[in-house]
């Protein structure tokens, strides 16, 4: 008669299929000396070509948008836009970058000012999905600095903080979108 207790099979069966479906014992791994410390630095930095879109993908992926992933660098905001969210985010335009008074983004990206940069690119983001039909149904929004910004609709276009929506990108983590102007309503 087998001396195993009936309930150490389920037990050692749950393990053989874990070992099966984890390769086994003899599943290679990267020895622990040559991890990178510099390039785990969290969520974002995970290569992921097969999965929808997040936020930061989306911004990362857009040719008019280089300007804003340099802030989002600069500002060490990376693993946020990446997180499970939902969040809807106001992106600008390169071209709504170059509106700014001359100086203006220089001075913003020197180290000394992340603090200040963060506040403004957190200023365009607020918690939750929030589509354009949503957004043009509200006379405030509020933001993830703890600000409201106005809401606006003329002509049939949606403005938020004076900025126009001129476009919409769904992300897995909420929405994106695609204004023409720069709020700087936490720039102070």
């Amino acid at each position: 008669m087998d001396s195993t207790h009936s309930y150490q099979r389920p037990f050692r069966l749950a393990l053989v299929t874990l070992l099966v479906a984890c390769g086994g014992p003899d599943t290679a791994e990267a020895p622990v000396d040559s991890f990178d410390a510099a390039s785990n630095r969290g969520q974002a930095f995970v290569a992921d070509d097969k999965s929808d879109p997040n936020i930061l993908n989306i911004a990362m992926g857009s040719e008019d948008h280089t300007t804003l992933v340099a802030a989002v660098q600069a500002a060490e905001m990376e693993n946020i836009l990446v997180n499970a969210g939902p969040l809807t985010v106001f992106a600008p335009t390169n071209a709504a970058f170059a509106e700014l008074p001359a100086g203006t983004l220089d001075e913003l990206l020197k180290p000394e000012n992340k603090q200040r940069l963060y506040n403004i690119v957190t200023s365009h983001a607020s918690p939750g999905k929030f589509t354009v039909e949503q957004i043009a149904g509200e006379t405030q929004l509020y933001q993830a600095t703890g600000h409201y910004v106005d809401v606006e609709v003329r002509d049939g276009e949606t403005y938020v903080n004076g900025a126009r929506i001129i476009a919409s990108v769904p992300a897995t983590n909420g929405i994106v979108h695609v204004v023409d102007k720069v709020f700087l309503i936490a720039a102070s």
